[in-house]
């Protein structure tokens, strides 16, 4: 079992920035890719980004690319997501999420932990 539980939402203006954590217990962490979900009102959850077990890759979707980064401490069991130039399109609740495959998958169903989300609300 892995355990994990996000923090860091809030709300902030159009162009603002967050960082969310997402701190990890359970089983070995570094043992596990992770990933970032979101999932606005009414909507399907999406895949935002995804980090590999080292670190040493990273995946974004289209609509974050460039404004968002993973990063993950395997030494202190957390992964994070820096959102910078937030848009109103942006709000939702982000989810943390551990695969423990070294297949590459932005699909949900592939992921085997989940943390609670964390409300992310960015204003106009």
């Amino acid at each position: 079992q892995v355990q994990l539980v996000e923090s860091g939402g809030g709300l902030v203006q159009a162009g603002g920035s967050l960082r969310l954590s997402c701190a990890a217990s359970g089983r070995t962490f570094s043992s596990y890719a992770m990933g970032w979900f979101r999932q606005a009102p009414g909507k399907e959850r999406e895949f935002v980004a995804r980090i590999s077990w080292s670190g040493a890759s990273t995946y974004y979707a289209d609509s974050v690319k460039g404004r968002f980064t993973i990063s993950r401490d395997n030494a202190k069991n957390t992964v994070y997501l820096q959102m910078n130039s937030l848009k109103p399109e942006d709000t939702a609740v982000y989810y943390c999420a551990a695969d423990g495959s070294r297949v590459v998958s932005t699909t949900p169903g592939r992921y085997e932990y989940w943390g609670q989300g964390t409300q992310v609300t960015v204003s106009s």
